[in-house]
């Protein structure tokens, strides 16, 4: 008896249970990796002044470093999904760890950068005299974790591709509370102050990578996939991992762009600007987490040959990001009085704030797009697209965005320009979903 073929209603309903599934644990496992540094930063910071801002540069120096080797995650997950829908498990298991063999390498490397030129980047990155020996110190110490911090995104990327969302999010809550524990430990019941900061964070993102590799070498035993490091499977990973790197690059160029011109514009509008940031930040992660479900995904359905499945779910993800951006706009806009006095009681900040506040609100939808067509492109493969719609998008932004100060159009302006980016954004990336040319079906792209 033949199978009734299923209806549109029965398929919207599958994709939304595929994007529940992975997108609910994913948004709580990427909300809960800020949540180490805010630990780090409430313990440290009653040590006093110098130790807090010593270790506000270190941080971001580290946040920054990680970030840039995001690809490790994204290129393995689109490359282990599509091993997955395919039927291919050893081999998809095999690729995963290609992915973790480099993120070993690359923290070998960061490592042996960072412990002599330590005192050096501090410097650079401007720290005081008085905060500059804390952030040489957190920053050499917390260096040594940068392995398993990197091995950290590729077993996740991993486990993403295997549609396993849940465990990372167990793994950075235990990561998380083990910090807390740790840090409070180490900093005033051992008396190492900052350092033991550092050292607590440095053994809770061992403990994670240790998991994380319990887990995936499990999983290559039970499927008979090997754990020996091979040459041209880590070359592949890195030439994968080049197009996203470009991509991560020239979006935190956009950012440190839009720092730059609001610290030009003064006190007022830089504290501003970092307090809508960081909303905008914020946001970014519910985002974020349906992009990381896209790229699961899409992966799979095009790993199991079927484009006509990669296309339903893409155009299902699609509306997912705008109602899901309509509905943090409509937030934004009725908590905003609420927000900026959690901040700062600075009426001027809040009147410069404002207006950028609403701009964020009515350009949620169009980041909702912009966050999942992102993701599709990246379960897809479609890296080298992605690096070149990314540099175009910094070459319009970048004269736009220095333009403001010499125009005078304050905060709100840039602002504008941000809003413009996004939308130069969700323009390429929609050209390149309608084109179709994203949709390469096979075990390998």
């Amino acid at each position: 008896m033949t199978q009734a073929p299923a209806t549109p209603r029965a398929i919207r309903h599958r994709h939304d249970r595929e994007i529940v599934a992975l997108a609910v644990p994913a948004f709580g496992a990427l909300v809960a990796e800020p949540l180490f540094v805010m630990a780090d930063s409430a313990i440290v910071g009653h040590l006093g002044t110098a130790q807090l801002a010593g270790l506000g540069v270190a941080s971001a120096l580290l946040t920054t470093a990680v970030s840039v080797f995001v690809f490790l995650a994204y290129a393995t997950t689109a490359a282990v999904a599509r091993r997955v829908g395919a039927g291919e498990l050893r081999a998809a298991i095999r690729q995963g760890m290609d992915g973790i063999w480099l993120a070993l390498l690359l923290g070998a490397v960061v490592i042996a950068v960072v412990l002599p030129t330590a005192p050096g980047i501090v410097e650079l990155f401007g720290a005081s005299q008085t905060a500059a020996p804390y952030a040489t110190t957190y920053l050499r110490i917390s260096a040594l974790g940068i392995p398993a911090m990197l091995v950290v995104l590729a077993a996740t990327g991993v486990l993403r591709g295997l549609q396993d969302t849940r465990t990372p999010l167990y793994v950075a809550i235990a990561g998380f509370v083990a910090n807390a524990v740790l840090n409070a430990t180490l900093v005033y019941g051992a008396g190492l102050g900052i350092a033991g900061s550092a050292w607590g964070t440095v053994i809770a993102q061992c403990g994670m990578a240790t998991v994380y590799l319990v887990v995936v070498v499990r999983g290559a035993r039970r499927h008979g996939a090997s754990l020996r490091p091979d040459t041209a499977g880590i070359r592949a990973s890195a030439q994968a991992g080049v197009p996203l790197l470009v991509r991560t690059l020239s979006l935190r160029a956009i950012l440190m762009i839009a720092t730059a011109v609001a610290a030009r514009l003064g006190d007022v509008d830089i504290a501003a600007h970092q307090i809508v940031l960081s909303l905008w930040s914020l946001l970014a992660f519910a985002l974020d987490a349906i992009a990381i479900a896209g790229q699961a995904i899409i992966g799979r359905y095009l790993g199991a040959n079927d484009p006509q499945g990669a296309r339903d779910a893409c155009r299902r993800m699609v509306q997912w990001g705008i109602a899901t951006g309509v509905g943090l706009g409509l937030l934004v806009l009725a908590t905003r009085p609420l927000f900026l006095p959690l901040f700062t009681g600075d009426p001027l900040v809040h009147q410069a704030a404002l207006p950028a506040l609403i701009l964020v609100a009515v350009s949620q939808p169009i980041c909702g797009v912009v966050f999942v067509l992102d993701g599709v492109l990246m379960g897809a493969g479609d890296g080298r697209y992605l690096a070149w719609a990314m540099l175009l998008t910094l070459a319009v932004f970048a004269p736009v965005a220095l333009l403001v100060p010499v125009l005078g159009g304050a905060l709100t302006a840039l602002w504008a320009a941000m809003t413009l980016m996004m939308t130069v954004r969700m323009v390429t990336l929609w050209l390149r979903s309608r084109s179709g040319h994203w949709i390469v079906t096979g075990a390998t792209r």
